[in-house]
């Protein structure tokens, strides 16, 4: 190894193959990084972390088959000193919640992704945390609110995809009266004006996804 650091290897996970193809050449074009594998969903990414043992994983969090957070907490609750660094579109707080209580140890914007991701890979790889501050700001922005229940996600989601309280009250087997209080909780949790608004919140902070 002529005194040689060994290099950092990286496991790259995502659905999209541009993606993988513009993180491969930013890997390899750096002396102390090798690209050991790639995966295009949690499933994959977790066999692939079995075989190869990465130092730092690049996870995305929207996949098919699996997604990122399902695929962190298998690979964390198998290899506990896992570091995986999130790469995501969605700036999300709830999103951002969830990936960190799945055990990641950094949290990136795709649109980020040339500034910062591979002094977060060596930051990471070294035992280190990151959280872009807009993200962080919104985390401390959040921290006391109260969370919607699952139940309210559920209608949410259903208000989302464009269903009246009649049609919401029939897909969930409850009464339209019992959606109408849902839809109250949610806005008052949200701080939102009305229904649309309320979607609008959900979707930016990572609480439903369409």
């Amino acid at each position: 190894m002529n005194g040689e650091r060994p290099r950092i290897r990286v496991l790259s996970v995502d659905d999209h193959p541009l993606l993988r193809e513009g993180v491969a050449a930013l890997v390899t074009s750096q002396p102390d990084m090798a690209l050991v594998s790639e995966a295009s969903n949690g499933r994959e990414a977790i066999e692939q972390f079995r075989i190869h043992r990465p130092d730092v994983t690049l996870m995305d969090l929207q996949m098919p088959e699996m997604n990122g957070v399902d695929a962190m907490i298998a690979i964390c609750g198998e290899f506990p000193g896992a570091r995986i660094i999130v790469l995501t579109t969605y700036a999300g707080d709830v999103q951002a919640i969830r990936a960190l209580k799945a055990g990641a140890r950094a949290y990136l914007l795709k649109s980020l992704l040339r500034k910062e991701l591979l002094e977060t890979i060596r930051l990471v790889h070294a035992g280190q945390r990151r959280v872009l501050p807009a993200i962080a700001a919104d985390l401390a922005e959040h921290a006391g609110d109260e969370l919607l229940s699952a139940r309210e996600i559920e209608v949410l989601r259903l208000v989302a995809g464009g269903n009246a309280n009649k049609e919401i009250a029939a897909l969930l087997s409850i009464t339209e009266e019992t959606v109408k209080g849902h839809v109250k909780n949610i806005l008052a949790k949200l701080g939102a004006n009305d229904r649309t608004h309320a979607v609008t919140i959900g979707l930016k902070r990572g609480i439903i996804d369409l």
